[in-house]
């Protein structure tokens, strides 16, 4: 299917089952608090903000948003606080199936963004009842899938390491944005993750390299099974699994909010995956999508429908 995403009538059947595929997604639900502002703000400094914008966020409802956009059903799991109710709204605004996400004492997850005049951002998360998860809940949701299943992760909730390996338990196929890498991806057994996405500073950070080669190199080389989707700004994306690369240039664009940019490519370049697209044509999608999410301001809000990207790339 060039260029288009999938028919959500008709997901990818997975395996020997017969039974359609189920996706997951396991992650965080945020509210964003984005100040436009002529620089990100230095060291001692106080700086006054042009405009506030209140949007639904965090990666894990971007990448579920992308992923529904994109014409991919999907449930999602993770926690809300008792002020969480426009996250749980815009979870079925977007299609996304919300019955697994619970509420928790306490204030959701939030972030406060700062956006400078060319669309560069900073952003301070506050976790709230995205850290609230217990290996009970997380026990009770996965049980709920199986063998080819797809589970989306990022690094915005605890127990990362904990979920990843009872996933890996339950045959799952697990694609790993590792966002915002610290010591708890460090913690994962990162040989039990089906599909790694990550950029070029996240690279960095797990391999010690900073040219994208060495760091495919290098990842490819300690996960030999891993497929590998590293995304380089301006420079595009580079897929490996093995040997192979496939590289996808960027679309060019006038960039006003980066903020779901990799979020945006991650649930498309998922849905690739689920509608069995070819890696090029996957790459392609996602890019374009991408490019489309940094030309407008938001988190969530700025996640395109696949109808708008497939009329960008001509199809």
């Amino acid at each position: 299917m060039r260029g288009g995403g999938c028919d959500h009538r008709k997901p990818m059947l997975r395996g020997d089952h017969g039974r359609k595929m189920k996706v997951l997604n396991y992650g965080s639900l945020n509210m964003d608090y984005v100040y436009s502002v002529h620089h990100i703000v230095r060291e001692g400094e106080t700086l006054a903000a042009e405009k506030r914008g209140i949007f639904c966020g965090g990666k894990g409802l971007n990448q579920s948003i992308a992923l529904a956009r994109a014409g991919v059903p999907v449930y999602h799991a993770g926690a809300v606080g008792e002020d969480g109710g426009m996250l749980l709204q815009t979870c079925r605004k977007n299609g996304i199936d919300a019955s697994l996400i619970r509420k928790t004492p306490g204030a959701s997850g939030h972030a406060v963004i700062q956006v400078d005049q060319n669309g560069r951002n900073s952003i301070v998360l506050f976790g709230g009842g995205n850290r609230s998860q217990t290996k009970e809940y997380a026990d009770e949701v996965l049980s709920r899938f199986g063998e080819g299943d797809i589970l989306v992760l990022q690094n915005e909730i605890n127990l990362l390491d904990y979920i990843i390996d009872r996933a890996w338990e339950r045959k799952m196929f697990i694609a790993l944005n590792p966002s915002p890498f610290n010591e708890a991806v460090q913690a994962c057994d990162l040989k039990k993750v089906s599909l790694l996405l990550l950029n070029e500073i996240e690279g960095a950070q797990i391999t010690g390299k900073t040219d994208p080669d060495e760091v495919l190199d290098a990842l490819s080389s300690k996960y030999p099974s891993m497929q590998i989707v590293l995304t380089l700004g301006e420079k595009g994306s580079v897929y490996a699994n093995g040997g192979r690369r496939v590289r996808q240039e960027v679309f060019q664009t006038q960039a006003v909010d980066t903020t779901a940019a990799g979020d945006t490519f991650t649930g498309f370049y998922l849905a690739g995956v689920v509608c069995g697209q070819s890696v090029e044509e996957a790459l392609r999608t996602a890019s374009k999508a991408a490019s489309i999410a940094v030309s407008r301001p938001g988190a969530a809000a700025s996640v395109p429908f696949m109808a708008e990207v497939s009329k960008g790339l001509g199809s």
